[in-house]
């Protein structure tokens, strides 16, 4: 089973991330699940959202406490929580960063997980340039997709168009190109 756990701010689309995660697994024809892990945050407040997905039925209802996938959708988090805790010594982790790692003062946890896969894509520049607002989670279901290659862009595109609609979708989905264009051109290895 492939778990992965998705770190953000109330406003950000954290939970909606998990859920076309989840719906983009299923269109695969594979089992997933999708829930939030939040109670009365108001909008601003650290989030955390989960996804599994697997061949088979999923019976797990505990949130994802051992991840295989990382992706955070707000690097100001990297310095408030412990974010990496139960990460898989090979996960793949997803950052919402035009900066590069070395400048997110993440050092310490390659040395200490060195077979991790770590990118950062610009995910709130590239929902600005193509979506008008700062919401980073389509962008970074490309870059998902990309570094895992465990779900097709195809089928993020389609979860996209199943959550929204018109030019919100079109536009979501051309961020979400973006970024995982973005991850091929970095040279990131896959998961």
């Amino acid at each position: 089973m492939f778990q992965a756990r998705i770190h953000g701010r109330g406003g950000q689309g954290v939970v909606s991330a998990a859920e076309m995660l989840s719906v983009a697994a299923f269109l695969e024809g594979r089992h997933s699940q999708a829930f939030p892990s939040f109670g009365s945050e108001r909008m601003g407040a650290p989030v955390m959202a989960f996804c599994r997905i697997d061949d088979k039925e999923i019976r797990l209802r505990e949130p994802v406490m051992w991840p295989d996938a990382l992706i955070i959708q707000d690097p100001t988090l990297l310095y408030q929580v412990n974010l990496f805790q139960g990460l898989s010594e090979k996960g793949c982790v997803v950052v919402n960063s035009s900066r590069e790692l070395a400048d997110l003062g993440l050092e310490d946890f390659i040395s200490e997980k060195p077979e991790a896969n770590v990118v950062t894509v610009p995910a709130t520049e590239l929902a600005l340039e193509h979506v008008g607002r700062p919401l980073p989670n389509a962008a970074l279901l490309g870059g998902f997709s990309a570094l895992t290659g465990l779900i097709k862009l195809e089928s993020i595109e389609a979860a996209i168009r199943h959550k929204f609609s018109g030019k919100v979708a079109d536009a979501n989905i051309e961020a979400a190109r973006a970024a995982a264009q973005a991850v091929t051109d970095s040279g990131a290895m896959a998961c």
